[in-house]
């Protein structure tokens, strides 16, 4: 995956970084002014509507993550008095926490999203459970200073002169952030880049002494980031393919909304995908979708590639003309050829037959009519060879209407399957003309 890539920065940047942003320059810029009572009511809105919502979507690591927030900065409230404090319970209830909360996340980025049954979230409410009951047993009257571990110098005092946070908890917040960072461009996850988000709003919110009105709002709006987090995955499982990544149906259909003349549509589908199925198994049939998925995101020329269903893809160039778009294809068609394949030895998963999304009962029929071999290409010590055909045509005075530019595609790329596959088709050209893009199938 390319770090650099424009999708990858702007996932992390938006909406987290800006909310962040937003609210790091408002409460530099004077938050005095604003009440004390508009601060705990955007705190406390924002933790029951989190509550509520992480409840809602079943999502919970987001309500574990509020949850914990929530307990963290009441203990720092109730130990502390409301005020910073040198010495004593409250000092010792902001290293602890300062300390555990980075661990939290660290646990939170590593487990799984199981839901909300008895089994998920009983060991995580008992995690909380024992660290709450740590804190209190370390700020038990009497106590004027934490334990030393949690005032281990790993480096020169001096070098922290300008922070009150102990060098352990730095230590962890710099693991968490490592963590959720490569998890973030391993998965791309939204609800780990919210926790990213929302853990440099926590760091924030102990920085200016976790207690006071502008720390107030540094620990409402790490979760608000959670929220933010909920809100942008269910737009994500909406719009975008869980399987490949790519935008899905829904992101085509708004995507041809938008489309004005002249544009290009190619109409992309695995060769003998079935029988890869039938072949290998669906799991490995998941693999190919993803390996050719991740070849499709690359395409140039301007074009943006989606799933639309199956093993069909559509590639949206606007603003060009298939004779501009065939090199682009047929570079990206010979691309997926030359990528060799590897079948994984994974258990075969049982579930719903696939299929879902095929645009009519009558494409179906067609493509049966043409004798799709029932065994695909064999596995060789290089890998199996995955092929794709492709039909484009373009919007002119024939096909003003996008469905009528999709069905000379359409019908572009089943004259590609009948002359035999891994070729790509162009609508307006006739059948047998020469200056049509022909490739032996290997």
């Amino acid at each position: 995956m390319d770090l650099g890539s424009k999708g990858i920065l702007k996932s992390l940047l938006v909406p987290g970084g800006i909310l962040l942003l937003a609210a790091a320059v408002l409460l530099s810029g004077g938050l005095l002014s604003i009440s004390a009572a508009a601060v705990d009511f955007y705190y406390y809105a924002v933790f029951a509507a989190g509550i509520l919502l992480a409840w809602r979507f079943h999502s919970s690591r987001v309500l574990f993550a509020l949850l914990m927030l929530l307990l963290a900065h009441r203990a720092l409230e109730f130990f502390s008095g409301g005020r910073a404090v040198a010495i004593g319970p409250g000092r010792i209830a902001f290293e602890a926490i300062a300390f555990l909360v980075p661990v939290n996340f660290i646990v939170l980025a590593l487990i799984r999203e199981r839901g909300l049954s008895i089994p998920a979230i009983t060991p995580r409410l008992v995690l909380l459970f024992l660290e709450s009951v740590f804190v209190a047993v370390l700020c038990r009257p009497g106590q004027i200073a934490s334990p030393t571990f949690l005032n281990f110098a790993l480096l020169s005092r001096s070098l922290f002169h300008w922070t009150k946070i102990p060098q352990l908890a730095w230590l962890a917040f710099v693991s968490a952030f490592v963590v959720l960072l490569v998890r973030i461009f391993l998965y791309r996850k939204q609800v780990e880049i919210g926790l990213l988000w929302s853990l440099a709003a926590t760091l924030l919110g102990l920085q200016t002494n976790a207690v006071g009105r502008i720390a107030v709002a540094y620990w409402a709006t790490a979760g608000l980031l959670l929220v933010a987090s909920i809100i942008e995955n269910t737009y994500v499982l909406a719009y975008h393919d869980e399987l490949t990544s790519l935008p899905a149906r829904r992101a085509f259909n708004e995507a041809l909304l938008r489309l004005e003349a002249p544009y290009s549509i190619a109409v992309v589908d695995i060769d003998h995908f079935k029988s890869f199925n039938d072949t290998y198994g669906h799991d490995t049939g998941d693999q190919v979708l993803s390996m050719v998925a991740s070849r499709l995101a690359r395409v140039s020329g301007g074009g943006q590639a989606f799933r639309v269903g199956g093993e069909e893809f559509s590639i949206l160039f606007a603003g060009k003309s298939t004779k501009e778009v065939v090199p682009y294809l047929d570079a990206l068609r010979t691309l997926i050829e030359e990528s060799r394949f590897r079948v994984r030895n994974t258990p075969e998963r049982r579930g719903a037959p696939r299929g879902a999304g095929r645009r009519s009962e009558d494409k179906r029929s067609t493509r049966r009519k043409l004798g799709r071999p029932r065994t695909p290409p064999p596995e060789t010590s290089l890998g199996l060879s995955v092929t794709v055909s492709i039909g484009v045509a373009e919007s002119d005075s024939n096909t003003r209407e996008v469905e009528q530019v999709i069905q000379a595609a359409d019908k572009a790329l089943y004259r590609a399957k009948k002359a035999g596959r891994n070729r790509v088709e162009i609508a307006s050209e006739a059948r047998g003309r020469g200056a049509r893009l022909k490739r032996n199938i290997a």
